[in-house]
């Protein structure tokens, strides 16, 4: 394997790991908050809201587009990294 193919073999493992992290994170807010902890969450008020319901029909969303903008903030770093920064 040439150094190119292990320079970009890590790339994109490390792309990858971050992928899986940041979708995890996803994944606990909007099941985990929205559905599973939702009782435990709605002794919690929020807007006038309970805080279970509030993660299952806004906070997973807003939590999403946060994820959104700290994935494109990790991959800048990455391509500077990797030296694939445009």
């Amino acid at each position: 394997m040439s150094e190119k193919q292990k320079h970009a073999t890590a790339y994109w493992r490390e792309n990858v790991r971050y992928l899986f992290i940041l979708l995890t994170i996803w994944f606990v807010v909007s099941y985990g908050a929205g559905i599973l902890f939702k009782d435990a969450l709605d002794s919690i008020r929020l807007g006038g809201f309970k805080l279970g319901f509030w993660f299952a029909q806004q906070g997973s969303i807003y939590v999403f587009v946060i994820l959104i903008f700290v994935y494109i903030r990790l991959m800048n770093k990455l391509d500077k990294k990797y030296g694939y920064n445009e």
